[in-house]
């Protein structure tokens, strides 16, 4: 995933998009950049690794280094961003967010011919400055973005800053991630959480339709595409990645947890599953308000079980390896015993990908003196690897763990049933939570069903991408 925030002002805004793009913090744990523009320095650019030192404290110093009355900023969990890129058009800084699958063929298809195409990270070819590649192809950047939009087979929302200091933001082209504008007396923002810009004293303006193109000058905004009329926004946005203060499509993302926890709560009901349970509690950070909306619509108190110590250990220090992780997962974890010990808890969470901390967790939680612990997850079982928005570190669909258990069940075969794997009312449904329940030492396990986080989200439910959880697009 990644985030991204910028400002165009009359005055210099380099304090203001620190403190924007640091607020995209949640979003990503590898790699920020800010690019600037100053009218007597002309484009700037500051680059670093966030895997074991904060977005604040790596760029504490970057006031005496930049100045701009326009600016960028990203936070990546994939490429070393805002790249500088010149051509036809002009220098320019750019960041994409997003995930693209095409990209070897479209160095063949559109760049083989004008020399070679060598821009590689990792062994990979770099998607930003491919896309910037692709953008420079043509005469100006409101035709090179529709280009991207209509070749690149992934997603890609992109910010330029500009040679001029204008900044211009494209929502990808289905609408899969947001892009806020704000409006202040001395300029604009964009940004894909829309509480960072009005922590700064921005109003929402609008948010950028699927696929719009919009150029920010401090006059004014303007439309260079208008939005499309198809979108396939992230639902798993809503359930995890998005921040509980914004907003996506008219629909706050912590009052939606509640309901989905209540929606969740009413269906255990209907079941009589949860009558022995003393506390529900949210595998924090996300799980909680789930929990919450839980906890009130079953009537069961909440309770904070176990606390996360952040204070040296947050998720900006995220290790690579998922060994390191799970260790520094546990270490996390301070139990309050007198809300364990010899307690039947009902936890949820924001969602299960591999199961790996999961498992850590509940050992955790019955060496720290649990009679039972039960589990519900705030979304289906997550059955296909993104590829629209590369939020999962594996490119490996064996790392899921229901993907795992669902070859353990049936092999191969099951692959073709993932329709009945994902509903719990389906035998094979049933099988699935019962054999994940017995491998993570759950007294129960169950998911929130697809049509429960629809409702939850409540918006049209062809406007909402699902494909992690149904592998349709």
């Amino acid at each position: 995933m990644g985030g991204y925030f910028g400002i165009v002002s009359r005055h210099d805004c380099m304090e203001d998009v620190f403190f924007g793009t640091d607020y995209h913090s949640h979003l990503g744990t590898r790699r920020a950049g800010i690019a600037a523009y100053d009218a007597g320095i002309g484009l700037q650019r500051e680059i670093h690794s966030i895997e074991t030192t904060p977005f604040r404290a790596r760029f504490k110093d970057i006031f005496e280094e930049m100045q701009g009355t326009s600016a960028i900023g990203c936070i990546s969990d994939m490429y070393p961003q805002p790249l500088l890129i010149r051509s036809k058009l002009g220098t320019f800084a750019l960041c994409v967010t997003g995930a693209v699958n095409n990209a070897e063929q479209l160095v063949k298809t559109y760049l083989a011919d004008g020399g070679h195409f060598d821009a590689m990270t990792g062994g990979a070819i770099n998607v930003t400055e491919l896309i910037g590649a692709l953008i420079s192809l043509n005469n100006d950047f409101a035709e090179g973005i529709r280009l991207v939009q209509a070749v690149v087979d992934g997603t890609a929302s992109i910010l330029i800053l500009t040679g001029d200091g204008s900044i211009i933001a494209a929502r990808d082209k289905m609408g899969r991630l947001p892009i806020w504008i704000g409006q202040r007396e001395d300029g604009y923002s964009v940004s894909f959480e829309p509480f960072a810009h009005q922590k700064l004293g921005f109003e929402d303006l609008r948010e950028l339709g699927p696929g719009e193109i919009v150029k920010l000058t401090t006059d004014g905004v303007t439309t260079l595409s208008p939005a499309g009329k198809e979108m396939r926004m992230c639902a798993f946005l809503w359930s995890y990645y998005g921040y509980s203060t914004s907003s996506y499509e008219g629909v706050n993302v912590e009052l939606m947890r509640y309901r989905n926890g209540a929606l969740m709560a009413q269906q255990d009901n209907l079941k009589d599953t949860v009558a022995d349970v003393d506390y529900v509690c949210g595998m924090p950070d996300s799980g909680t308000p789930h929990a919450i909306g839980y906890a009130n619509a079953s009537h069961l108190p909440f309770a904070r079980a176990y606390i996360k110590y952040t204070p040296s250990w947050s998720r900006s220090f995220t290790p690579s390896k998922q060994s390191d992780r799970n260790r520094i997962a546990k270490m996390k974890q301070i139990p309050v015993p007198a809300l364990i010990q010899g307690k039947n808890l009902l936890f949820v969470d924001d969602s299960i990908v591999r199961g790996t901390q999961l498992r850590e967790t509940v050992e955790f939680l019955y060496e720290s003196g649990a009679r039972c612990v039960h589990m519900r997850s705030a979304c289906p079982p997550i059955l296909f690897n993104c590829k629209y928005l590369n939020f999962s570190r594996s490119n490996n669909e064996m790392d899921l763990i229901a993907r795992r258990i669902i070859m353990e069940l049936e092999g191969e075969e099951g692959f073709h049933h993932m329709t009945e794997y994902c509903d719990g009312n389906t035998e094979r449904g049933k099988k699935l939570r019962q054999a994940m329940a017995d491998k993570l030492h759950l007294g129960s396990l169950d998911f929130q069903s697809l049509e429960g986080v629809i409702e939850a989200i409540g918006i049209d439910p062809c406007k909402l991408c699902t494909y992690c959880w149904t592998g349709k697009e």
